[in-house]
């Protein structure tokens, strides 16, 4: 398995519970660290979980119709190596 670097400039929290498991956050994620759990929230859907690598970049929270994502960022960016 290969890998490549990625800068850090963020990352993301993702409130499970909010989630009603539309998935659109899964292909708006520029990094594709986001993927859908196999383990369902307290109303029965399933939920994205978050891989290493995020970068901040606000795509999941700007499409994310149920405000399930708040981003942080990073005073200081710094770099990570990530599975390709």
């Amino acid at each position: 398995m290969s890998t490549h670097t990625v800068t850090v400039r963020g990352t993301v929290h993702i409130d499970i519970e909010m989630c009603k498991g539309c998935e659109l956050c899964i292909p708006a994620c520029r990094p594709a660290v986001l993927v859908m759990s196999t383990d369902v929230n307290e109303t029965g859907y399933r939920y994205p979980e978050l891989l290493p690598g995020c970068t901040g970049c606000r795509a999941c929270l700007d499409v994310c119709p149920d405000f399930c994502f708040e981003v942080f960022k990073y005073e200081h960016p710094f770099t990570v190596e990530v599975d390709a």
